[in-house]
């Protein structure tokens, strides 16, 4: 019966393996599966963590990119060393002249008015001078007389003279002869030259052109009386004449340009009755000064102008050509910072500002030329705050050229 017993034992350990030598060799399902799960829930909990920590960073970034200042910033524009300036001019006659009397009477006649071309040496006017035709008169008279005594003088100390050598009359009488003849012949003298300014004053009477030219203004009419200022008072002015056919013109240029303006150099000019055209004259000369109110130098350019196309009096811009030293930049004028320390532009480097000194040049109104500081490829900030302070992080919006800020 115990055989029995143990032979199924031996037929069922060989058949079927008990529950401990089961365990020995098999690992047990369920810890397994707790491994995979603690597994999974570890990596769920490192990646919420990782995605927290990133989307923290990103607002972090976001927070202190919205923190910065926006800004436009421009480039400056680089001009070419030789630059056209365009300046106001002044055009006038190259020769002109009033024309006032040189005697005292009334306006008998004029012979041109306003408009007309006139000749060298031709007669304007005529004034009638009653007195000193009289004068004139009474000093040919007194002239006559003054000979005749002269005449008897010199027959006396001749006659005087002869006696002497035989001693007819004395010594004295013929001195008394002699200074006689002397004093008639010096009032002869005097009254002659009476004569002459009679005659030259009588001659004033025609008023002759000067010069060949225009009369641009009349200002007497017939029966005037005219002043010539010789007894005071204010001179009449007769005439003005003009010679149109060669213009000076006349241009205050500011002093930063003054090194590059050399005569024999060409000018353009432009007048708004002549839309499109252009009339080149010559710089002839300039002031060689600053003036020191305006400071500005003076120079004159001469145009011909033979068939009197342009008038005198007219408002003209002269564009010149003037060579600087080196190129400069052109800014727009709402870029510039007025600080105490001097005039300055906000430029961005690295996502930072940077307050660099300017020197400014020539002012065009919306634009303003920039003469040192600044470099080409330099971004500028456009209407930067008064708050704005070197070293300050700021964000860039809007990039343009010069030509694109209205």
């Amino acid at each position: 019966m115990s055989t029995q017993t143990e032979d199924t034992r031996q037929i069922g350990w060989q058949t079927l393996p008990s529950s401990d030598a089961a365990v020995g060799k098999r690992p047990p399902k369920h810890w397994l599966g707790l491994a995979i799960a603690l597994i999974a829930a570890a990596a769920l909990l490192a990646s919420g963590i990782w995605s927290r920590v990133k989307a923290r960073n990103t607002l972090n970034a976001e927070t202190a990119q919205s923190a910065l200042t926006a800004v436009s910033v421009v480039s400056p524009k680089q001009t070419a060393p030789a630059d056209e300036i365009v300046l106001p001019g002044n055009v006038q006659p190259f020769i002109t002249s009033p024309i006032y009397a040189r005697t005292n009477g009334y306006l008998k006649k004029w012979y041109f008015d306003i408009g007309a071309h006139v000749k060298q040496g031709q007669l304007l006017a005529l004034i009638e001078t009653p007195e000193v035709d009289q004068q004139l008169q009474q000093a040919r008279s007194n002239l006559l007389t003054a000979q005749a005594n002269l005449e008897l003088a010199s027959i006396t100390k001749t006659r005087y003279q002869g006696l002497l050598k035989s001693n007819a009359v004395s010594q004295q009488d013929v001195d008394n002869a002699v200074g006689t003849f002397n004093a008639n012949r010096a009032i002869v003298e005097a009254d002659r030259a009476a004569v002459e300014q009679y005659s030259a004053l009588v001659s004033f009477e025609k008023v002759y052109a000067p010069f060949d030219g225009v009369i641009t203004a009349r200002n007497t009419d017939i029966g005037d009386l005219i002043n010539s200022g010789s007894a005071g008072g204010v001179k009449t002015d007769l005439f003005h004449v003009s010679q149109p056919g060669t213009l000076r013109v006349y241009v205050n240029v500011p002093e930063e340009y003054s090194q590059g303006i050399k005569n024999g150099m060409t000018a353009d000019l432009s007048l708004t009755e002549f839309p499109g055209q252009k009339f080149q004259g010559k710089l002839v000369r300039t002031a060689d000064a600053i003036n020191l109110t305006t400071r500005t130098l003076l120079i004159e350019i001469d145009v011909a102008n033979p068939k009197g196309t342009l008038l005198t009096g007219s408002y003209a811009e002269v564009h010149l050509a003037v060579p600087t030293q080196a190129s400069t930049f052109l800014l727009p004028v709402n870029t510039l910072i007025f600080r105490s320390e001097g005039l300055r532009v906000g430029v961005v480097k690295d996502g930072k500002v940077a307050l660099t000194q300017v020197t400014p040049g020539h002012d065009f109104g919306n634009v303003i030329e920039i003469v040192s500081g600044l470099k080409a490829n330099d971004q500028v900030i456009i209407n930067p705050p008064d708050s704005i302070i070197s070293g300050q992080g700021v964000q860039i919006v809007q990039a343009s050229l010069p030509g694109d800020i209205k």
